[in-house]
């Protein structure tokens, strides 16, 4: 049947029908994205630990600071601090972050990723992670 010959009812209907899987669809990739961060979260805090001691803002913070640290260890660290949104760890941030951003986002073996430092420093001061409500 075509959407021309349908009656008010049976649109009304087809709305509410494609609506709600609409809405299912948001809550499993919601779902789905939160799980993933949370895991990424999780799974660089064990690293940080298995090399520092401490909890896992102390590890994080610790990782970032080591001179014997990959980049992209550092980099990984830097995004789960701003994840975890400790404030522990803003001073650490704010005194590696430069503010020269380039618009690309460049590879994360290069240095301290300063888009990465930005966007952890805007959480901890009390930016907006809805996710992180739900692994914590």
């Amino acid at each position: 049947m075509k959407l021309s010959q349908m009656d008010n009812k049976q649109k009304i209907n087809l709305a509410i029908y494609l609506g709600g899987i609409l809405i299912l669809l948001f809550f499993y990739f919601f779902l789905v994205t939160t799980s993933w961060i949370g895991y990424g979260v999780k799974n660089t805090c064990n690293e940080a630990q298995m090399q520092f001691e401490g909890d896992c803002v102390e590890a994080l913070m610790q990782t970032v600071d080591a001179d014997f640290e990959t980049n992209v260890s550092k980099n990984g660290a830097v995004w789960a601090l701003g994840q975890l949104g400790d404030d522990r760890a803003l001073n650490l941030l704010e005194s590696k972050y430069t503010g020269e951003i380039s618009n690309e986002k460049g590879p994360y073996d290069v240095g301290l990723s300063q888009h990465e430092l930005e966007k952890a420093i805007k959480l901890l001061k009390g930016g907006w992670n809805i996710t992180s409500a739900f692994w914590r």
